[in-house]
């Protein structure tokens, strides 16, 4: 189950954050569970049982941060899990899911950092664990160097400290226009993304149903959630410069993990870790950059001894 929360994010954004529980312990599979995933893919409002979000609040707080394209969704698998011991929340952030996507406002660093500095503060969730991947990740280790009393922990998930380069924002604006929108339908997206991308060198059911999360239906087709051009802008606005000084800057606990096939090599996040003035490693086989969606029961093994450390602190 998930409930929404609406928080007010920098420049007065408003952006979608949704706290996670246990499902209902039924004898029957919940109905949910047997729709299609794009029409459940925004976790459904429903009211916490008697008690629960007094207890919940008792817990600690872990907030969970979707990277570029992604959205809260994404997370519920391991918020759920999660919320059997922490407050768990996953933020739809900027331009992302449920929250708002104005075409003027502020798509920077600093508005996503923001962003999560609100989230944590109105949430009253801090000091939080944050869980991030790829572009959260980067935000979640930018804002622990900034606001180190709002962190007491930090799992990186698959994300670069070093510079991508202009090569790099040139290469995703030639894929965005590669894509085939409108879809006509959902199994024309999982097939696509899934086996039919340029960027997909095998097979990847995972990365399908990933990218059909993303998907909401059109008079014409099904399209992204998301703006394309707003997803660049986003982009461009850390791919040229390198993020090695902030990661430094990083004192609480933090775990880096990496999928074995993914976009973080296993040299530079091992750097990661000696920079970090206190870093673990760990590394999820047969994953790729959708580390938690590709092997979520490894991904979980990967990350829980890091979080019983932090619980036992």
């Amino acid at each position: 189950m998930a409930r929404r929360i609406d928080v007010t994010g920098a420049g007065g954004v408003r952006l979608a954050a949704w706290e996670f529980g246990d499902p209902p312990k039924t004898d029957r599979a919940d109905p949910a569970d047997r729709v299609d995933p794009a029409d459940r893919a925004d976790p459904a409002d429903r009211a916490d049982p008697p008690g629960r979000a007094d207890r919940t609040h008792d817990l600690p707080g872990v907030l969970l941060l979707h990277g570029l394209m992604g959205r809260a969704s994404h997370w519920a698998p391991t918020a759920r899990w999660l919320s059997a011991r922490h407050r768990a929340v996953a933020l739809d952030q900027r331009g992302h899911g449920r929250s708002d996507k104005p075409p003027r406002a502020a798509y920077t660093r600093e508005a996503y950092v923001g962003d999560v500095e609100a989230a944590l503060e109105q949430l009253r969730l801090g000091p939080a664990v944050l869980v991030g991947h790829a572009m959260g990740a980067l935000t979640a280790w930018q804002l622990a160097a900034k606001r180190p009393d709002l962190v007491r922990g930090l799992i990186i998930c698959d994300m670069r400290a070093s510079a991508l380069g202009a090569a790099s924002q040139h290469t995703w604006t030639e894929w965005f226009r590669a894509w085939p929108v409108p879809f006509a339908t959902l199994a024309d997206v999982r097939k696509w993304f899934g086996e039919d991308d340029p960027w997909v060198e095998r097979p990847n059911p995972a990365r399908g149903e990933f990218y059909a999360e993303v998907m909401a239906e059109s008079p014409d087709g099904w399209r992204p959630v998301f703006d394309p051009e707003t997803m660049l802008r986003s982009r461009e606005t850390w791919v040229y410069d390198a993020h090695w000084e902030e990661l430094a800057q990083v004192r609480c606990p933090t775990l880096v993990v990496r999928g074995l096939d993914g976009e973080l090599g296993r040299a530079e996040a091992q750097e990661m870790v000696r920079v970090l003035p206190d870093g673990q490693y760990a590394e999820v086989a047969d994953a790729g950059h959708l580390v938690h969606y590709d092997q979520p029961e490894a991904w979980r093994a990967a990350i829980e001894p890091f979080l019983d450390t932090l619980r036992d602190a």
